[in-house]
């Protein structure tokens, strides 16, 4: 009966979530749950019925919620946000659903603070969102003819072991062998210890590097983190341009995402939508936690849910760049990939379906 499924993030906690903010700011221990803020985007094909706008809004207007939000469908999805707050014990909820362009409703559920209730304005981290960022200044480059997919990462990074078997379409794939820093203990402890600390790209690459690889790269697949930090390293190398100032001139600044900014420290632009963790064996704030360790240094992003829709609308279709990307991006050549060996289990190796890629 529901018009649209609410895509809550899972809360696996590797880092802060792919559409919005999550409670900790670091990989989740064992037997621990925290009650986490949520932003969803679900873009989908709905049958068309009242409370919809019926066109989609000029990029870099205001977040703010539907004018309508008792009518219609805009009132049912609501209700399912509601009850996700409910049922899954959730904090807050920041959402917005779209019809292939069009807002169908723009909202938010439950409380950010105590006594303070989540808007739809509200500033989250977009974690992994980022990922996809990267891949789409790297298409780019290669539509530019500046650089192939596979060319070895030797050619800008050569310092870098392993850098001329990995080519850019590795990291882009994660196909490189590169093991994942995040669930190494020794990382782990380190990061519990000081939720604060500002971490750096070499600090990161080096948690990964320093150990064998998992595989031949272009073998096997599995996910790691210090692919896309060397990547953004590597994409500033190729430009000349600092990370940051590549993505708001190349993605960004193109989509009008006027409320989605790197930040080199913990800050969030206010209205903030907080978050709260159990992580570390107590209930505590942890908004502000430094979340330098998740990604490539400039690609640390915080956004609001309008600005998020906006920039999946564009990914998906491939607004900025050519066919023959597009068809890269959603044909990374990883179906097929994924096997357990001796040395990468079935939980990081795992199967890439075509349903998954």
């Amino acid at each position: 009966m529901s018009p649209a499924r609410i895509d809550v993030p899972a809360r696996r906690g590797r880092s802060r979530s792919a559409r919005g903010t999550r409670t900790g700011g670091g990989p989740r221990a064992p037997a621990r749950t925290a009650l986490p803020c949520v932003a969803a985007l679900v873009t989908a094909a709905l049958p068309t019925t009242a409370g919809a706008t019926g066109a989609p809004e000029p990029a870099g207007q205001p977040c703010v919620a539907s004018a309508r939000p008792d009518a219609g469908q805009s009132r049912q999805i609501l209700d399912i946000a509601r009850q996700a707050v409910r049922e899954l014990h959730l904090n807050a909820v920041v959402l917005r659903v779209e019809r292939d362009g069009p807002e169908v409703v723009t909202g938010a559920a439950g409380e950010s603070m105590t006594g303070v209730p989540a808007t739809a304005d509200m500033h989250f981290r977009s974690g992994a969102v980022a990922i996809a960022y990267l891949g789409n200044v790297l298409l780019q480059l290669v539509d530019e003819g500046k650089v192939g997919l596979d060319d070895p990462v030797s050619r800008w990074l050569p310092d870098l072991p392993h850098a001329d078997e990995t080519t850019l379409r590795m990291l882009g794939a994660s196909t490189s062998g590169l093991r994942d820093y995040v669930p190494d203990p020794k990382f782990v402890a380190e990061l519990y210890a000081n939720p604060f600390r500002q971490w750096t790209p070499r600090e990161l690459i080096a948690l990964s590097t320093d150990r064998p690889l998992l595989y031949e790269p272009g073998t096997n697949w599995s996910y790691s983190h210090a692919n896309f930090v060397i990547l953004g390293s590597a994409l500033e190398k190729i430009t000349g341009t600092p990370l940051d100032r590549l993505l708001q001139e190349r993605v960004m600044g193109p989509l009008g995402m006027r409320n989605t900014a790197n930040a080199f420290t913990a800050a969030i632009p206010a209205p903030v939508l907080h978050s709260f963790d159990a992580e570390r064996g107590k209930y505590e704030e942890s908004t502000f936690w430094n979340s330098s360790w998740t990604t490539a240094r400039g690609a640390v992003l915080t956004t609001n849910v309008c600005d998020l829709a906006r920039s999946a609308r564009a990914m998906g279709a491939g607004e900025l760049i050519s066919p023959s990307g597009l068809r890269a991006r959603l044909n990374p050549g990883t179906v097929g990939l994924g096997t357990a060996t001796s040395s990468c289990p079935a939980s990081v190796c795992f199967a890439q379906k075509p349903l998954v890629r």
